[in-house]
């Protein structure tokens, strides 16, 4: 603890009032760091800027949904080679894109080297995700 009067250490020039100034206060939590957009790499946590790479390599699980539809157990059971299942959607309705069974995005069926894939044509907002947790 450092004695004396408020006016002595007021009257003391910076660094000599025997104790060391507090460290500067760290930004608000979730504001922009000096120099740009490292916000999003590196947001405040707790007052101490982290890394978010040790997650980077966490596998997810990712679905692309045709449609849905529901059946009774007889009817699964008289499916054959051949048979057709009516979806829920419409053809040429936007596909689903689900992240961890979480709806993210939504795109339309386009063909790759053989092989199916999704053009993304509407990524669903942030806001939107937080109301699909309600």
């Amino acid at each position: 603890m450092v004695e004396g009067t408020a006016e002595a250490i007021a009257n003391e020039p910076a660094g000599e009032a025997g104790a060391e100034a507090p460290p500067p206060a760290a930004p608000p939590e979730g504001a922009a760091p000096a120099g740009g957009g490292e916000a999003i790499k590196k947001p405040m946590v707790g007052g101490h800027v982290q890394s978010l790479d040790f997650i980077l390599d966490i596998p997810l699980k990712v679905t692309v949904e045709l449609g849905r539809t529901k059946m009774l157990i007889r009817d699964i059971l008289q499916l054959t080679q051949g048979s057709v299942v009516e979806l829920s959607k419409f053809a040429g309705e936007p596909l689903e894109v689900l992240v961890n069974e979480k709806l993210v995005a939504r795109g339309e069926v386009v063909v790759v080297n053989e092989k199916f894939g999704i053009r993304l044509t509407d990524i669903i907002s942030p806001v939107e995700r937080i109301e699909q947790l309600k």
